[in-house]
């Protein structure tokens, strides 16, 4: 091996509001060796993702959160160096929960192996991981989308959302989303096929909304909450589906999350609001890979990865999920392939 350290980003206290970097220690120690049925991992790509601010605090959840002093809890891609699991071998790349680290000790059982020949190795943390896998579920098992019909989401030139509105379109959809600026609604009417593209921080949403969904949402596919959850929600048409995936203007407030206050469009129009955690799905993860692959290859659906370099970076290219810098799927790239 080429070294013997092993760089973490430690939780070092619950942060209040926006994360700050003293919120995290910066250790070292050794790297560890693998025990019967474990390999060893060096990490290269790590995947940033909203849901890591929830993580942080203290409190009951769909997963427990990170202790304090613990390793930051983060899904990666790696590189197998040392292996006593006869399922791996030294070279093989596979994805797991690798943590804010350079090396990982895990069993086997806890590895997925990828195949670099494929997609290249940070699209199994986009479209081909989890970000891909919650747009692919949410929207086809909760919004249940049919041809000709609107779906609209928010947060759209992020890794979900992306994926979101080309499945939509892939099932003869008209594709609405919701971004923060003139260069991401482009990309997304433009680059990935959207019907349209409201501008949150330059536009009026609502005047937008009435103009791009003239006949109301069918499928309203939430990654923000907040006001546009709101604003979203009067927009409805009957039989409307919303499927709450997350809500990132609410994860760095220090006040408690805001409720829906236009829930009663709900009884008016016999919608549905189903909240989605994509651990739910795990057992049918290669069905998503297959299809969305599939999609891949045939052109139909595209993949975008924001990546930036070193792992001593971490707790600044963290804040761009939260302050909208990022473009498609944020990755954090810890050591060449």
């Amino acid at each position: 091996m080429p070294t013997t350290t092993n760089r973490q980003w430690r939780l070092a206290a619950r942060p209040q509001g926006a994360v700050k970097r003293t919120d995290w220690n910066f250790t070292q120690e050794a790297v560890g060796a693998p025990a019967d049925g474990q390999a060893l991992i060096k990490t290269l790509y790590l995947s940033l993702d909203p849901a890591m601010r929830g993580w942080m605090n203290e409190g009951k959840s769909y997963i427990a959160p990170v202790e304090l002093g613990a390793v930051m809890r983060a899904g990666g891609i790696g590189k197998v160096i040392e292996s006593k699991d006869p399922n791996f071998q030294p070279g093989d790349f596979v994805s797991a929960t690798l943590n804010v680290q350079d090396y990982t000790v895990l069993p086997g059982k806890h590895l997925t192996k990828v195949d670099p020949r494929l997609a290249p190795l940070p699209v199994y943390l986009a479209s081909l991981g989890m970000p891909g896998f919650t747009a692919y579920f949410g929207l086809l098992d909760i919004g249940k989308p049919q041809p000709g019909r609107t779906v609209l989401v928010s947060g759209a030139a992020g890794a979900v959302g992306t994926v979101v509105g080309q499945i939509a379109k892939i099932k003869g959809c008209r594709a609405v989303g919701i971004a923060g600026g003139a260069d991401k609604c482009r990309y997304l009417t433009e680059q990935l096929g959207f019907d349209a593209a409201i501008d949150y921080k330059n536009t009026d949403v609502k005047k937008g909304l009435r103009d791009a969904c003239p006949n109301g949402v069918d499928v309203y596919f939430d990654n923000v909450g907040g006001d546009i959850l709101d604003i979203a929600l009067t927009r409805l048409a009957r039989g409307a589906r919303v499927v709450i995936c997350g809500a990132i203007s609410q994860y760095n407030s220090a006040a408690p999350a805001k409720g829906p206050a236009n829930y009663l469009s709900l009884l008016v129009n016999r919608a549905s609001m189903t909240g989605m955690v994509v651990f739910d799905y795990a057992p049918r993860y290669g069905e998503a890979v297959r299809e969305m692959g599939a999609w891949m290859k045939e052109g139909k659906l595209k993949s975008r990865e924001h990546i930036v370099d070193g792992l001593e970076t971490f707790p600044e290219t963290l804040q761009m999920l939260f302050s909208g810098e990022n473009m498609g799927k944020l990755v954090l790239k810890v050591a060449s392939e």
